[in-house]
């Protein structure tokens, strides 16, 4: 038996943290994954966002511990 995909609902685009040299974006955005709850979500893109990578969802607890590691990392101060 197999299932149908449901497109996930980009809900809010945050913003692009790199572009590849074939156009995908890496992004971040807060993204319904069939109709679930919204998360944080980090991954490519094409374009037109029909097309996408591999990526990894947070919450809103999670981003916000991610966020305390990066600032608190001294490579990046």
């Amino acid at each position: 038996m197999s299932e149908s995909f449901t497109p996930p609902d980009i809900q809010k685009n945050i913003g692009v943290l790199s572009t590849s040299k074939s156009g995908w974006n890496l992004e971040l955005n807060f993204v319904s994954w069939g109709g679930r709850p919204a998360k944080y979500d980090i991954r490519s893109w094409d374009s037109e966002h029909v097309k996408m990578g591999k990526g990894v969802t947070f919450t809103k607890d999670e981003l916000c511990a991610l966020k305390n590691l990066l600032n608190g990392m001294e490579e990046l101060n």
